[in-house]
């Protein structure tokens, strides 16, 4: 990160941003173009390590790209806003941003997909514990994102 004085190490800063980010970014590389498609997620981390959750049709170029590549990256953010100044240059931009990347796959075990929708209904709604028709769950693609490496950036 070139930016050191806006980097975020402290996990539980992190953790209050992941919380507040509404979307995720999921990037693709399909054969030398970039893909990218906005996501609602859920998340969990352990010790450092983070894990992002996310659902839809079993069938499309993104399901496509996951099989293929086994590889994603992602960017989140929240806190945007464009600070006015009194020149064109001297505008910036307030936000909060995590991006990383890592091996990304569908989850086939019900019981891990139950866990993972219930990450993601969490983070959308506080809630947890659903229920979960089993031809919902045959109808639904879960999958999940275990970074490999993220960073998390602050501009205030």
């Amino acid at each position: 990160m070139r930016r050191k004085d806006r980097e975020v190490t402290d996990i539980a800063k992190i953790r209050e941003i992941l919380s507040a980010c509404r979307c995720c970014r999921l990037g693709f590389n399909d054969e030398g173009r970039v893909y990218i498609v906005p996501l609602n997620f859920g998340w969990s981390e352990s010790e450092g390590r983070l894990t992002l959750y996310f659902h839809g049709a079993k069938e499309g170029r993104k399901i496509d790209l996951i099989k293929k590549t086994g590889y994603a990256a992602f960017e989140t953010d929240t806190e945007c806003k464009v600070v006015p100044g009194d020149i064109a240059c001297s505008y910036t931009a307030v936000y909060q941003s995590i991006i990383g990347e890592g091996r990304i796959e569908i989850i086939e075990d019900k019981g891990e997909k139950c866990t993972a929708l219930d990450m993601i209904m969490l983070h959308n709604t506080g809630k947890s514990r659903w229920e979960y028709p089993d031809k919902m769950l045959e109808a639904t693609c879960v999958y999940k994102l275990e970074a490999e490496s993220f960073s998390c950036k602050v501009h205030e």
